[in-house]
């Protein structure tokens, strides 16, 4: 594909490798964010406040692709100022986005709009896709639920393609991403089954966030909600144990739900981010003839511990002896 990609909350988690591949693929990049710190060399930067219009409104103008993952992190505690930031961070910028592109001379080809796969209900009994999923409750769902609806309710010109992309757990290599801190526990002998251990986890590999993004912007025909997924969803005691297998840890002592709870408070952040059951299947995806490159978790996480870091944001070193069994069905891992 050619043409400008523009790219809001660009020095966040995803933004900073979806900025470096596009770079490296010799496109013009335009990198919108609060601050300048973590945008790759090459990228032109543009500066906004998250929900008024300004001078990056022009960057839009014949764009190929606008993709928004701009929202304050939800890695926090759920009171009140830290709830309304969270809402309003992902709801007013989609709103002044739609505002920007909805007064373009020449609108964009393609809008993407970061949304999350805990619009789903906690699963345990069956995934959740696209057409029959059905919907959450409590916060995050509410988040979700605005999210969106401040997304598909954008009047913009008919000529742009409008997707939802409902992430899962993106892994990739990078200072306090899942897969650091998840690693760090591991190695540190605490990478046992977290609470009950059955609520299932819908990851995706850095990788595959990329490639699924690119295969959606060259197909026409993709728009609507997306879950942005792998195809297999273990449960937290076989994700657990494949960090234990990769990094070639024989112990991992288990965490009950009091003691996430404790945790919880001392980091200031929530219990439900590991105690959900996030069980979504990516089945539009797979419809389109996407293919994983990483469908499962043990080959991934141990792609990834052999990686270096995008800029040095992970220094954990190589562990080149792990020897990786095959993983397959017959451990016991259902698929999505």
């Amino acid at each position: 594909m050619k043409g400008t990609v523009v790219i809001f909350g660009a020095n966040g988690f995803i933004g900073r490798y979806l900025c470096r591949h596009f770079l490296q693929r010799g496109r013009e990049v335009v990198a919108v964010a609060r601050r300048k710190d973590g945008v790759p060399e090459g990228a032109m930067f543009l500066q906004w406040d998250g929900s008024s219009e300004g001078p990056w409104s022009l960057a839009l103008e014949g764009a190929a692709l606008v993709v928004n993952l701009a929202g304050r992190s939800v890695d926090c505690r759920y009171n009140e100022p830290n709830r309304a930031e969270i809402l309003g961070s992902r709801t007013g910028s989609t709103r002044a986005i739609g505002r920007a592109i909805d007064a373009c001379s020449v609108p964009p080809r393609v809008w993407m709009n970061a949304s999350t796969a805990t619009w789903y209900r906690h699963a345990e009994d069956q995934p959740q896709d696209e057409w029959k999923g059905e919907p959450g409750e409590g916060f995050s769902f509410e988040v979700a639920r605005a999210w969106e609806e401040s997304f598909f309710s954008a009047p913009v010109p008919a000529a742009t393609r409008k997707l939802a992309l409902r992430l899962g757990m993106v892994m990739a290599n990078e200072r306090g991403s899942v897969f650091d801190v998840l690693g760090r526990l591991t190695r540190s002998g605490l990478g046992g089954t977290m609470g009950k251990g059955c609520q299932r986890v819908s990851w995706m590999h850095m990788d595959d966030v990329i490639s699924a993004i690119e295969t959606l912007e060259a197909n026409p025909l993709a728009d609507g909600v997306f879950n942005l997924t792998a195809p297999c969803a273990p449960t937290n005691r076989e994700l657990m144990a494949a960090f234990r297998e990769v990094h070639a840890m024989p112990i991992g002592v288990p965490s009950p739900r009091w003691v996430l709870e404790l945790g919880a408070r001392a980091l200031s952040t929530e219990t439900e981010l590991v105690l959900k059951s996030r069980w979504v299947e990516p089945h539009r995806l797979a419809g389109l003839g996407f293919r994983w490159k990483w469908p499962e978790p043990v080959p991934a996480l141990a792609d990834l511990l052999e990686r270096p870091g995008l800029d040095g944001f992970f220094d954990v070193p190589p562990r080149r002896s792990v020897g990786v069994r095959a993983w397959t069905g017959s451990r016991g891992l259902s698929t999505a």
